[in-house]
C-alpha cells in the first residue's frame, strides 16, 4: 500500500497500531504525545499532495546540505579507517536523500512503516557532524530530521527523533567545545531543532483537520444537493400527476356516479346507460394511457442515454385544443400567426404542453366559458403563448399563494413549470373571461449567411 498516494489513504505508525476500543460508545481519545495528533481524514487526496510535497522539499534541502557539508568533514579527518567511516556516512546520506527524492512514491511507505530508517539516517549524520563542526553547513542538515519526523510521525515520531538529535549535537558539542564559537552553534542549531519538530507536527495536524472540515463540508454540500434534487423530483412528480391522472380518475369518478344514478332510476334508458359506460371505459382508458405516459417519462429521466423524441410544439398544441374541444364541447381555436417557433428542448415543449393543458382545464371547470382559444406567436427573440376564455374570470385578489392554501395545485404547477423553462407566466382577468400568458425568452441565433448579391450590396 502506498500511504503518499493522492489516490490511497495515508497510514501512518499510529494508525497501524490502533488503540483497543473501549466498551463505551466509541474509542477513547488518544493519549500522551498524541492527545492533540489530528487523525487523516479517509480522504485526503489535497492534504496529501501538500504533506509529500513538504517533506520532499525538506529531503531536497537535506540533500543540498549535505553535499556542501561533507567536504568540511573530510577535511577533519585523518587517513585510514576515520576518512572511510566518513566517506561512507556522506555517500550513504546523500544516496538516501536524493532516493526519498528521486522515488517518494516507492520509498515513503516503507519509511512510514519502519520509523527506525530515519533514525538510521540520523547516525549518518551524526558522524559526519562529528567530524566537521558545529558551525559547518552540516549542523542544518540536522534541523531537517525533527522536521520531517513531525510531517510523518506526529508528536510521539518527533518527540523520539528530536530528542535523539538532540543527543547528538550534545556529543558534537563536548567534541568540538575548545573551538571559539561552538557552544553558541550548538545551543543555536539545537533551538532550530526542537522548533522544527514542532513546526512539523502543526503543519501535518493543520493539514489533516483542514482535510476533515473540507470533507465534512463536502458530505454536507453533497446531502444539500441530494435533498434538492429529491424534492424537485417530488414537485416535478406532483405536477406530473395532477395534470394527468389524478384529473382523469376525477373525470372518471363523475362519470361512475352519473353512471350510478341513470342505473338506479326505475326505468332507465338503455341508450343513456350504454353512453354512460362508454364514458366510464374512455376515462379509464384515458387514466391507462396516461400512467403509461408518465412511466414513460420517468424512464427517460432515468435513462439519460435515451433521446427524447422531438415534438412539433404547433401540432401537439392542435391537437390537444381538439381533444380538449371533442371531450369539453367547447369550441377551441388554435391560431399561429407570424413565423414558426424554432426547434425548443424536450423539456420546455414538454412544459409549454403542460401549461397549455392545464390552462384549458381550468377553464372547463372554473370559467363556464363558452369558447377557448390558444395562441402561438413567435418573434426573433421570444415566443408568446396565450389561453384566454371568455368565462367569469378570476377573483380580483386572486394571487397564486391563495390558489396554493386553498388547495389550486393546477395554477401553482404552471407557475413551476414556467420557472422550469426561465419563463414568466402573467393571469389576468379581461372583458369578458381569463387570459393565460407565458413569455418565453429565446436563445439568440447567429444570422443566416449572406447570399452573394448581399455581399456585393454591402461590398
Amino acid at each position: 500500500m502506498n500511504p503518499l498516494n493522492p489516490r490511497r489513504r495515508l497510514v501512518t505508525a499510529e494508525q497501524r497500531n490502533p488503540p483497543p476500543p473501549s466498551p463505551g460508545d466509541g474509542p477513547p481519545p488518544p493519549t500522551g504525545y498524541l492527545a492533540d495528533d489530528a487523525t487523516p481524514p479517509a480522504t485526503l487526496r489535497l492534504q496529501l499532495n501538500a504533506l509529500q510535497a513538504l517533506a520532499r522539499q525538506t529531503f531536497a534541502v537535506r540533500l543540498t546540505t549535505l553535499t556542501i557539508g561533507t567536504p568540511f568533514a573530510m577535511a577533519n579527518t585523518t587517513n585510514g579507517p576515520p576518512t572511510h567511516a566518513v566517506l561512507i556516512a556522506a555517500v550513504l546520506g546523500i544516496t538516501v536523500s536524493y532516493a526519498m527524492l528521486r522515488d517518494w512514491y516507492r520509498f515513503a511507505p516503507r519509511l512510514l512503516a519502519h520509523p527506525t530508517l530515519m533514525a538510521l539516517d540520523l547516525l549518518f549524520g551524526a558522524v559526519l557532524l562529528l567530524t566537521a563542526s558545529p558551525a559547518s553547513p552540516l549542523a542544518y542538515a540536522t534541523v531537517c530530521t525533527p522536521l520531517l519526523s513531525g510531517l510523518l510521525y506526529g508528536w510521539r515520531g518527533a518527540g523520539v527523533l528530536t530528542g535523539l538529535q538532540l543527543a547528538v549535537l550534545l556529543t558534537v558539542h563536548r567534541a568540538w567545545e575548545h573551538r571559539p564559537g561552538a557552544g553558541a552553534n550548538t545551543l543555536l542549531i539545537a533551538g532550530v531543532c526542537v522548533a522544527a519538530g514542532i513546526i512539523g507536527v502543526t503543519l501535518r495536524n493543520l493539514m489533516f483537520r483542514f482535510g476533515t472540515a473540507t470533507q465534512a463540508l463536502s458530505e454536507a454540500t453533497s446531502r444539500l444537493a441530494v435533498a434538492e434534487a429529491v424534492e424537485s423530483e417530488r414537485a416535478r412528480l406532483a405536477r406530473d400527476l395532477h395534470d394527468s391522472v389524478a384529473k382523469t380518475l376525477h373525470g372518471l369518478a363523475l362519470a361512475a356516479d352519473a353512471l350510478a344514478t341513470s342505473a338506479d332510476h326505475p326505468t332507465p334508458d338503455p341508450a343513456h346507460l350504454r353512453q354512460q359506460a362508454g364514458l366510464v371505459a374512455s376515462a379509464a382508458r384515458r387514466a391507462a394511457a396516461e400512467s403509461r405516459d408518465l412511466l414513460t417519462d420517468l424512464r427517460r429521466h432515468t435513462d439519460l442515454t435515451a433521446p427524447a423524441p422531438p415534438t412539433d410544439l404547433t401540432a401537439e398544441l392542435t391537437a390537444r385544443a381538439k381533444d380538449f374541444e371533442s371531450r369539453t364541447s367547447i369550441p377551441t381555436h388554435v391560431t399561429h400567426p407570424g413565423e414558426e417557433p424554432p426547434p425548443l428542448p424536450p423539456e420546455t415543449t414538454h412544459h409549454l404542453l403542460a401549461i397549455t393543458s392545464e390552462a384549458l382545464e381550468n377553464i372547463h371547470r372554473h370559467a363556464h366559458a363558452t369558447t377557448a382559444e390558444v395562441s402561438l406567436t413567435t418573434t426573433p427573440d421570444t415566443l408568446h403563448l396565450t389561453i384566454k376564455d371568455d368565462g367569469v374570470g378570476l377573483p380580483p385578489t386572486f394571487t397564486l399563494e391563495e390558489a396554493q392554501r386553498s388547495g389550486h395545485f393546477g395554477l401553482l404547477g404552471m407557475a413551476e413549470r414556467a420557472a422550469r423553462t426561465n419563463a414568466t407566466l402573467h393571469l389576468r382577468t379581461t372583458a369578458p373571461g381569463t387570459e393565460v400568458t407565458l413569455t418565453l425568452p429565446l436563445p439568440a441565433c447567429d444570422p443566416p449567411p449572406l447570399t452573394p448579391r448581399q455581399e456585393a450590396a454591402h461590398a
